[in-house]
């Protein structure tokens, strides 16, 4: 795997709509996105800042969406 991109969360999430995952719902600031095989991810939504890289790294392995 190549370095991992600094993401915020609304790029983060605009990753996921793109490869078929839509909002589940919503918990305080944590947005919960499910696709239709049913693999469901958690992605903390604070506006601007940008997401720890082990957060990216998690939630790219979990959904298998490759950079």
């Amino acid at each position: 795997m190549s370095k991992l991109p600094r993401m915020t969360a609304r790029e983060m999430i605009a990753l996921l709509e793109k490869n078929g995952f839509s909002l589940a719902r919503q918990s305080g600031s944590y947005k919960i996105y499910k696709n239709r095989d049913g693999i469901r991810v958690t992605v903390p939504f604070h506006a601007g800042k940008i997401l720890h890289p082990k957060i990216v790294k998690r939630v790219l392995d979990d959904t298998g969406i490759e950079i």
